[in-house]
């Protein structure tokens, strides 16, 4: 297999390991995350001073003269499948989807196929240029299966770098819509004496708790206070529905982006999500807050009604703001419209 030699010196002042030198100064139009370096060093593919590297612990001085090898992507095990995308923004190094609900990310053992992943496999062809050594789109971040809306993917090792690193900063905006039990309201006085929630201006609900997984059901995200990954979302009320008022479609925005964190804190908050099986499930309405076809349509709504609406981040290549919106999906308007 063909490879590609990159020649570099460490700069002044190192860091005391290896891997961690490496991965400050190398250059950075290589596109090597630290996670590949130290791939690089376990396969003897770095030298120092023309010596092979062995030890991603070992010390390096400044001046020291650093080879690697970076062999081409190789051809990824997951295979191509011709599935309809809707994009709605592709470049050499990039591509931002529209996912359905119902459409799995990423292949597992229990989704081996039909995936988010095989669809780009198919579509981009010959345009991806490898992502840590294989030529497979580069997955920085996931919304659940149900969950419709957006989603950007990388096709190169630099667009994957760059993005995993905003995305580890928490400086990607994201914002979702959803309908909820409930109406999340400043004035409700249960609301204030939730640990974890508090209201800031504009009426604005900042729900802040840690996240883990639930230690009986492994499908499940626990609420924790100790332990576990600081979580925060917040929402705002976009539309009250039901008289009594017994709905409400909310925003909701990510300072951190932890598995089913929407779903996970507007439960602990005491609203969940219509349609979710998980969190939210199927309440009981009010008699005759909602007229019969309404109540009948949030009863049959098949999945958590939530649609990742909003997505901007920093383009990593070009630099570019980019900034993209998508509209609801069919179901979850015309459950809205329904409501009305």
């Amino acid at each position: 297999m063909s490879s590609n030699h990159l020649s570099f010196v460490i700069a002044d002042e190192p860091p005391a390991r290896l891997d961690k030198a490496i991965a400050r100064d190398v250059p950075e139009e290589a596109a090597l995350s630290r996670t590949r370096l130290a791939r690089l060093i376990a396969n003897g593919a770095v030298t120092v001073d023309g010596v092979t590297a062995s030890d991603p612990k070992a010390r390096v001085a400044a001046g020291a003269v650093i080879g690697v090898m970076v062999e081409e992507a190789q051809e990824s095990h997951i295979l191509p499948e011709a599935i309809a995308l809707d994009v709605v923004y592709e470049d050499a190094d990039l591509i931002v989807v529209n996912k359905p609900a119902g459409m799995v990310v990423h292949p597992a053992p229990g989704s081996p196929s039909g995936t988010l992943v095989n669809a780009l496999m198919h579509h981009c062809g010959d345009d991806l240029s490898g992502v840590g050594g294989m030529k497979r789109p580069g997955i920085v971040h996931r919304i659940d299966k149900d969950t419709s809306g957006l989603l950007v993917v990388a096709k190169s090792d630099a667009a994957h770098h760059g993005l995993a690193a905003q995305f580890a900063a928490h400086t990607v905006e994201r914002y979702y819509r959803a309908l909820v039990y409930g109406v999340p309201d400043a004035n409700d006085p249960r609301l204030r004496g939730i640990k974890g929630a508090s209201f800031e201006a504009g009426n604005v609900l900042k729900l802040t708790t840690q996240l883990a997984r639930h230690k009986t059901d492994r499908q499940r995200q626990a609420v924790l206070f100790q332990g576990g990954r600081h979580a925060v979302t917040r929402a705002r009320l976009v539309a009250r529905y039901g008289t009594p008022e017994v709905l409400a479609q909310i925003e909701c925005w990510l300072e951190t982006g932890r598995t089913h964190q929407i779903r996970v804190h507007m439960a602990h908050a005491g609203h969940g999500l219509v349609g979710d099986p998980v969190y939210g499930g199927w309440r009981k309405l009010a008699r005759g807050a909602l007229s019969e076809a309404a109540a009948e349509a949030v009863s049959g709504f098949g999945r958590q009604a939530l649609h990742a609406a909003v997505l901007g981040f920093v383009h990593p290549v070009s630099g570019e703001n980019m900034r993209f919106e998508a509209p609801l999906p069919h179901d979850f308007q015309t459950l809205l419209d329904v409501l009305v």
